[in-house]
């Protein structure tokens, strides 16, 4: 949990932020994380090169949390009833800039409405219906963005977030949660065009979990082709473009079908999986005919020897299909190690070391349809900064603090 200052706001306040009256209570509540480390790649290129790369060490912002700070505001409107907001805002320690380009708030944006007994209505940015039904069993859950599978094509990091989302989770029912989620791209004459929408069911009963979700994401551009600005998914262009997807990318929608979930054996031991397909449609200006289909499983080991120190051992399987002139599907085997010492509540020191193999073949730069031999791309914490041959390691150390 994160130590949280909160500021307890009565008549007055400054900005009017909440009100405290005799019928209800309000607070404020100002919270964030700082991550810095330092990240050794053995070969390093740029998005869509297969031409020899060159080692680099460089310092790598929010390879841990992502960096961040924000304001949650709640407020008892009784009977049950409660509201709540969260402005969140990411940064670059390592520059000081945005995360996002042009959005303050560009990692939450949203305002809840929930009821004890009917629910929760969320309006805004935010994370999708499919992310947070899968997220405790999700990779990156211990291993951060080195753990998430390949180039995080199936979006099980928060990387991916939606624009205009209306979201309904249901009330907790013997252990079963639903959550629906519509994301409008406002594109006029069109409701469809550039829309997003997720759906999950997530299940808790002792040390079990198990969860399913679906997620569809709409190009804006009419029979795909370049990324739409309307699109519902959308932080200046399009997420989640890695080494993996790039050649891809100018799709008319893509679509996300996983099952996650994990047992914990006792206080030090626990363990989680995770299965994912995934699916890029081709449209008429895409480039590339065929449905592209990538299919992962993993898991991830996690033991707490000790109360500070926490390991975790993760391995992941991606294999894609034979389709788009590609004779010899691409395929990537991905191991990561994590260790983390808590030396407070709120700070603590990392290490993550990771190990991807490619093989096979995949699409090049978009638009160009020219098949190319497969490169890897660590979790989602290499998008931009893929390796150029078939193997790449990748080292990061750093240190992360909460407030």
């Amino acid at each position: 949990m994160l130590m949280k200052r909160v500021v307890q706001c009565g008549v007055g306040a400054t900005l009017g932020l909440a009100a405290v009256s005799a019928f209800a209570q309000a607070s404020v509540t100002l919270y964030g994380i700082v991550d810095t480390s330092i990240t050794y790649q053995n070969s390093q290129t740029t998005l869509g090169s297969t031409t020899p790369g060159k080692s680099n060490v460089r310092m790598q912002s929010g390879v841990w949390n992502g960096d961040r700070w924000g304001l949650r505001g709640t407020e008892d409107l009784g009977g049950g009833n409660q509201l709540l907001f969260v402005l969140e805002s990411g940064f670059n320690l390592a520059n000081g800039g945005q995360q996002f380009t042009n959005a303050m708030f560009g990692r939450q944006a949203r305002i809840d409405l929930s009821n004890k007994a009917y629910g929760t209505l969320s309006l805004g940015r935010q994370y999708s219906a499919y992310y947070t039904t899968l997220s405790p069993w999700v990779p990156a859950y211990y291993q951060t963005g080195y753990g998430s599978h390949p180039g995080d094509l199936d979006g099980m990091d928060t990387y991916y977030r939606s624009n205009n989302a209306i979201t309904y989770t249901s009330p907790l029912f013997y252990g079963l949660t639903a959550t629906g989620q519509f994301a409008p791209a406002g594109v006029p004459g069109s409701l469809n065009q550039g829309s997003t929408w997720s759906a999950g069911l997530q299940y808790k009963g002792g040390g079990f979990g198990l969860a399913a979700a679906f997620w569809r994401i709409n190009n804006s551009t009419p029979g795909g082709g370049p990324y739409g600005a309307e699109s519902s998914v959308n932080s200046s262009g399009q997420q989640g473009v890695s080494a993996i997807t790039n050649g891809y990318s100018q799709a008319q929608a893509q679509q996300r079908f996983a099952v996650d979930g994990g047992y914990i054996f006792n206080d030090s031991w626990d363990i989680s999986f995770a299965y994912s397909n995934v699916q890029y449609i081709p449209g008429i200006n895409s480039k590339f005919k065929d449905l592209a289909v990538w299919n992962t499983a993993g898991s991830v080991l996690h033991w707490k020897p000790t109360p500070p120190l926490d390991l975790a051992l993760g391995y992941a399987y991606t294999w894609a299909s034979k389709a788009n002139s590609i004779s010899d599907a691409a395929k990537y085997h991905q191991v990561v190690l994590s260790q983390y010492y808590a030396l407070s509540k709120r700070t603590g020191l990392y290490a993550l070391e990771g190990y991807q193999r490619a093989s096979g073949q995949t699409l090049g730069n978009p638009g160009t349809g020219a098949v190319i031999a497969a490169t890897p791309a660590i979790g989602d914490s290499f998008q931009t900064t893929p390796g150029a041959s078939r193997s790449m390691v990748a080292v990061s150390l750093g240190v992360v603090s909460k407030f």
